[in-house]
């Protein structure tokens, strides 16, 4: 889930050693990295996925994207139609198309932490607003911004939002959204996860300061480990692209990742690689890579 712009830099990581093995598996961010600014899947692209699953090697979508936003994608997922979205919360069957999907692994954000982040945050960035995130559902407080091209389910306070009798209360959280309107975003960044602390998982993929709060321990890498690990994949064997920080994990996870050409400073430093930007097919160039040298 990302808009593009510019990017800043909020906390370095360690460069990862890029691991000699042979991939089983391609791990992909969607906005910023396989599509297009236009949010087009380039010709390009589309042909280096088919050849790499022709050739053995499973391709994942990972992505903090709502399974409703993945039409973009789903005529690309193959034989397995799987993909991870949410940053990891729940790992969807896109077989059925798009408005048919199956949430076939949900990690959820408990209701009783997602409050206790909204509180905390409240405090620590005045003017905060939030929006709520649901398996099938969107809701937002009256105050955030239209972001996301979409009408919410629900107008209201996230207090009453994220209540046991709020509507939907049955429905599983996957994230909350935090949005400020003046901070720096990775300023915001910083103070969030300090407010927070170990109550949730907090990243951005936005240039704007637009947070994404998940449950403890709740990653794109955390959620692509299980599923590797159900398919007998080492993380050695993964090859993983990405762009902003909410790829950072998954990045410094995977025995080879590559930082786009238009990544934010630290994906750049957690990569093991670089490619090319976006609109330059930068996935596609490493999977053609990686096939010529299989041949």
């Amino acid at each position: 889930m990302r808009q593009n712009g510019p990017v800043t830099s909020a906390t370095r990581q360690s460069e990862t050693p890029a691991s000699t093995l042979p991939p089983r598996l391609i791990a992909t961010d969607l906005d910023g990295t396989l599509l297009r600014d236009d949010k087009s899947v380039s010709e390009r692209t589309v042909a280096a996925l088919a050849a790499a699953e022709e050739a053995g090697i499973e391709v994942f979508f990972v992505t903090g994207r709502p399974a409703r936003w993945m039409d973009v994608v789903s005529d690309h997922v193959h034989g397995h139609g799987l993909a991870i979205c949410g940053n990891g919360a729940a790992v969807v069957d896109l077989h059925g198309g798009p408005g048919s999907h199956r949430f076939v692994k949900v990690r959820e954000l408990a209701r009783e932490n997602a409050l206790d982040a909204v509180r905390l945050l409240r405090d620590a960035a005045p003017g905060t607003v939030y929006a709520v995130e649901q398996t099938y559902g969107f809701y937002q407080e009256p105050a955030y911004p239209k972001l996301h091209m979409e009408i919410p389910d629900l107008l209201a306070p996230a207090e009453e939002l994220l209540a046991p009798d709020a509507p939907g209360a049955r429905e599983p959280v996957l994230k909350i959204l935090a949005y400020h309107p003046q901070l720096d975003p990775d300023a915001f960044l910083t103070l969030a996860r300090l407010a927070v602390g170990d109550r949730a998982t907090i990243t951005r993929s936005s240039p704007s300061a637009l947070l994404e709060i998940s449950g403890p321990g709740v990653s794109k890498a955390s959620t692509l480990a299980l599923c590797c690990a159900e398919r007998g994949i080492s993380h050695e064997e993964v090859v993983a692209f990405g762009d902003m920080p909410n790829d950072v994990e998954m990045l410094t996870w995977a025995g080879q990742s590559y930082a786009m050409g238009n990544a934010h400073p630290d994906v750049i430093a957690a990569a093991s690689g670089r490619t090319v930007a976006n609109n330059d097919d930068g996935v596609a160039v490493v999977i053609e890579r990686i096939l010529a040298e299989r041949s």
